[in-house]
């Protein structure tokens, strides 16, 4: 059976569960718009905050012209390519070699070709950055912890150079909280340790938790390896720079931990702590690593020994689609209750599954019941609530988890919208529109 005879086994076509409902009245849908203040960096100045980052850190133990390896790899950081060109420049005016090594545990397939493939998805290609790209998914043991025998292991070609920088975002982690999630230390821990090191630190996580695990992993890389610091990178709500800072070793956990809290302050979120339906367009790796961002929505049904964050409240969250540069990655999707058939069309299931297993999550790929069109998505959550009544029923349409800032709302969340200061009322609820059963009306991003 091939994926597309897979996906149509799976489905339920539309007439099946309007039926079962009794085709219910929908919410009309309104748009509001979160209001934010930003202060991004321009676009055409990346690259000298870049460059300004690899030169506030200390090279002195470097020899001259040595190998500066540069790690990269998380998905979604806007202006990658820039950031990358430039760390990569400023590297080489300081008189080094860099190259580039993806940092990104078992993704890609956990192959060396595929994880170079992913990195020139995020357009960190070697005409893009000035640098080569050496993608390999070989590993070297660098020592062990001292009280758990725990294997430290790290990416033989950045174990062999003579320095070694990651550059990533400093972001809320998606399967549990700490000092230090999502950055520098977590690259360095998992991403530089490839499909063994996550395997490893994510099997150790069931009994040694990821806030203790990664500081004193961190800390033994650092005395054993040749890490000059960091880049770090901050975001705002827009998906948009912030901040590009040189990390050094000495700050890989006080800094970042400091940063951290700014990210928080940063992160997108829905702007309602009770929902009843949130349908979202589309999930990917590019957009969170578990796919939908659990500070977002509230679920953490598959972390590993965390708590669900407290807020929001959502009760049936439907998915509609895959990023494209997720590559049908579907991490994450078992926290949706209801997907779209383009979903179970589009799924990889080897990819998945790896990622799955080096992340000891198998539960946050369980996939819910697939429905054969959006209208049909929409009434199977609305019928699975309770008594609607369509005027007071909170329902949200959003682009993803990443992108927050203009939403659909329902009729009665618009009316909530107009008494606060920190939304906007964009257009009047109307009747939602369907085409062959999708949604005539087109994503929000923005």
């Amino acid at each position: 059976m091939d994926t597309d005879e897979a996906a149509r086994a799976l489905t339920v076509p539309e007439d099946v569960v309007l039926d079962v409902c009794d085709d219910p009245p929908l919410p009309e849908m309104g748009v509001i718009e979160q209001r934010w203040e930003s202060d991004s960096i321009p676009v055409d100045s990346i690259g000298d905050h870049a460059a300004r980052a690899v030169n506030s850190l200390p090279f002195e133990d470097v020899p001259d012209s040595g190998e500066i390896a540069l790690g990269v790899g998380s998905r979604g950081i806007a202006n990658l390519p820039a950031i990358v060109a430039g760390v990569v420049e400023a590297v080489g005016e300081l008189g080094y070699e860099p190259f580039v090594f993806p940092a990104m545990g078992s993704h890609g397939g956990a192959t060396g070709e595929g994880q170079r493939a992913m990195l020139a998805d995020l357009g960190v290609t070697e005409s893009a950055i000035g640098c080569e790209v050496r993608s390999a998914m070989d590993v070297v043991e660098v020592g062990r912890t001292a009280d758990r025998d725990v294997p430290v292991v790290a990416d033989a070609n950045a174990a062999d150079a003579d320095g070694i920088i990651p550059i990533n975002r400093v972001k809320p982690h998606t399967d549990f909280d700490g000092t230090v999630e999502s950055g520098l230390s977590k690259m360095l821990v998992i991403g530089m340790g490839k499909q063994r090191g996550a395997k490893i630190a994510h099997e150790w996580a069931v009994d040694w938790s990821f806030r203790e695990m990664i500081p004193e992993i961190t800390n033994q890389l650092l005395a054993t390896l040749p890490v000059v610091g960091g880049v770090a990178i901050v975001e705002d709500q827009y998906d948009e720079t912030a901040l590009v800072e040189g990390v050094p070793p000495s700050g890989f956990l006080s800094r970042e931990e400091e940063l951290l809290k700014r990210s928080y302050d940063l992160l997108p979120k829905l702007p309602f702590d009770s929902l009843d339906v949130v349908v979202f367009d589309r999930q990917g790796k590019d957009i969170s690593g578990q796919g939908i961002d659990t500070n977002v929505i509230g679920r953490r049904p598959f972390a590993i020994n965390e708590p669900a964050p407290e807020r929001p409240d959502i009760k049936r969250i439907y998915v509609r689609d895959f990023t494209e540069t997720t590559h049908g990655n579907a991490m994450g999707i078992g926290s949706a209750d209801v997907v779209h058939r383009d979903i179970a069309a589009k799924l990889d299931a080897s990819t998945t599954l790896i990622n799955a297993l080096t992340a000891s999550t198998i539960r946050g790929v369980r996939l819910p019941p697939v429905v054969e069109t959006d209208h049909a998505g929409l009434v199977a959550a609305l019928s699975t609530i309770g008594v609607v009544d369509t005027e007071t029923v909170r329902v949200v349409r959003a682009p993803d988890t990443m992108h927050l800032h203009r939403l659909y709302a329902s009729t009665k969340l618009v009316e909530l919208a107009r008494d606060r200061d920190d939304l906007r009322v964009v257009e009047e609820p109307a009747p939602i529109e369907f085409v062959d059963g999708e949604f005539a009306d087109p994503s929000l991003r923005t």
